[in-house]
């Protein structure tokens, strides 16, 4: 069943790394291409990022049999460093990605994923693809 409402999803991440490593490889392109994936027959073979309101961003999604591709684009309209990015998908959604630091432990950051659902694809099939691609940056922070 699609999704016809627009109720904002969350999801969510716990990683062991301090904020600042995790906020560097969120951002940075050459990073993104590693981890930006929700499962292992996909990969983000290019990625651009331009992080300033109003600059934009794009990362191709790509099945690695060559049979289809995509670029996930969009404009950022809220950047604080090491906190907040919030910006909106080409086709007019918007997506927030708050970032924390653990209170007791600087060596733990969270990362909390709110982003609109688009009116294909069944809610949950959009939470577990991108919570799939979270746990993919968690692992790739983890192991970095």
């Amino acid at each position: 069943m699609a999704n016809s409402s627009k109720q904002p999803i969350t999801i969510e991440a716990t990683i062991n790394a301090p904020i600042e490593i995790v906020w560097d490889l969120w951002i940075q392109p050459e990073h993104i291409v590693k981890w930006n994936n929700a499962s292992d027959d996909w990969h983000t073979p290019k990625a651009s990022n331009d992080l300033k309101v109003g600059g934009k961003f794009t990362a191709t999604m790509a099945a690695k049999d060559g049979s289809m591709s995509f670029d996930f684009e969009g404009v950022y309209t809220k950047v604080e460093e090491y906190k907040l990015i919030e910006y909106t998908i080409a086709d007019g959604r918007k997506v927030s990605v708050v970032f924390t630091k653990d209170d007791e432990d600087d060596e733990i950051s969270k990362v909390v994923e709110t982003f609109e659902p688009e009116g294909t694809h069944p809610v949950e099939m959009q939470r577990q693809g991108w919570q799939a691609i979270l746990n993919n940056f968690k692992k790739y922070v983890e192991e970095n």
